[in-house]
């Protein structure tokens, strides 16, 4: 006679908006005493949400934006809401990556750093977004917040965001701006910082040219630029430049190929180990006024350049 399986307490029942994302095989967080998957995890692995291929168009700084989501180690902007702050909460910074990966932290000040890198479990990262930072000013002050799907219904970062507000990245050497007080850190969060300043590539934002960055590795320099151009009119004209020399950013510099991010084209050069990021403005404001005379050109391209074209397309490489 098979034994009866001992009966469990069901947990206090929360409502779905509430509900975090678990593993599949972990007990639901809505308190039914079943597993995940079987319960609240079966309409999030069902619910379709439709992959949005620019998520942070509309918002100021566009190319900025992708920039920090899949380039940059360490940055952090100030976020203006519509209507201004809230009573209680004194900023809100957008940050590159939060200690312990949190999606975002309601610092001890009631102020709020909201992590941009995070993993999103639904199609909108820009939905995401707003759902945690909502969420974010809404918690206890010196609370994390944990991620979850989005409501399908709920309000986007262009919803919650100043249109006419600036977006000026500030590109940190290490992760510091995580805690106000590094001496007085818990062992996990100075374990964190650690592990990230260790990981962190030497990267500045070039000041003469939008949503360009500088790089340094170990073997040579790069410049990744997020360009807000449509990818085909681009590509064109980055061909032009090829075929006639002119894609380079002074000796020694190459481009090399370049990807998609989030709707957006990133040429990216390779730069000898000795170039740095000061060296590249004055090189990367001409380049910038030869793109633009490409752009505006009309007539079809000629053999060469189509030749140009076809290697730059074999060399891009879509990361989202």
């Amino acid at each position: 006679m098979a034994k009866k399986r001992p009966q469990t307490k069901a947990k206090p029942q929360i409502t779905d908006g509430e509900i975090p994302v678990v593993g599949a095989r972990e007990p639901c967080p809505c308190g039914s005493g079943r597993r995940y998957k079987a319960c609240h995890g079966r309409a999030a692995a069902h619910a379709v949400t439709e992959l949005v291929q620019r998520p942070f168009e509309g918002l100021p700084g566009e190319g900025d934006w992708v920039a920090l989501r899949e380039l940059v180690p360490a940055a952090t902007v100030e976020l203006p809401l519509k209507g201004g702050l809230p009573e209680g909460v004194p900023s809100v910074t957008l940050a590159t990556v939060l200690p312990m990966a949190w999606p975002a932290l309601r610092r001890d000040d009631g102020s709020v750093l909201l992590g941009l890198q995070n993993d999103t479990p639904s199609g909108d990262i820009s939905r995401d977004l707003a759902d945690t930072l909502q969420r974010a000013l809404a918690v206890e002050p010196g609370t994390p917040v944990v991620g979850r799907r989005a409501p399908a219904d709920g309000p986007r970062l262009q919803d919650l965001l100043d249109p006419e507000g600036a977006f000026e990245p500030v590109v940190h050497s290490g992760f510091e701006f995580w805690v106000p007080d590094p001496e007085n850190a818990t062992p996990e969060v100075a374990a964190s910082l650690e592990r990230a300043n260790a990981a962190a590539i030497p990267t500045v934002k070039l000041s003469g040219v939008d949503a360009a960055y500088w790089c340094e590795t170990p073997e040579k320099n790069h410049l990744r630029w997020v360009m807000p151009y449509p990818e085909e009119r681009l590509l064109d004209a980055l061909a032009r430049l090829h075929a006639a020399g002119r894609a380079g950013l002074g000796e020694g510099t190459r481009l090399v190929g370049s990807f998609r991010a989030h709707g957006l084209m990133v040429p990216v050069w390779d730069l000898p180990s000795g170039v740095t990021a000061e060296d590249v403005e004055k090189p990367a404001a001409e380049f910038a006024e030869r793109l633009a005379t490409a752009l505006a050109a009309e007539e079809p391209l000629t053999a060469d350049e189509r030749r140009a074209r076809g290697g730059l397309t074999n060399r891009q490489v879509t990361l989202n």
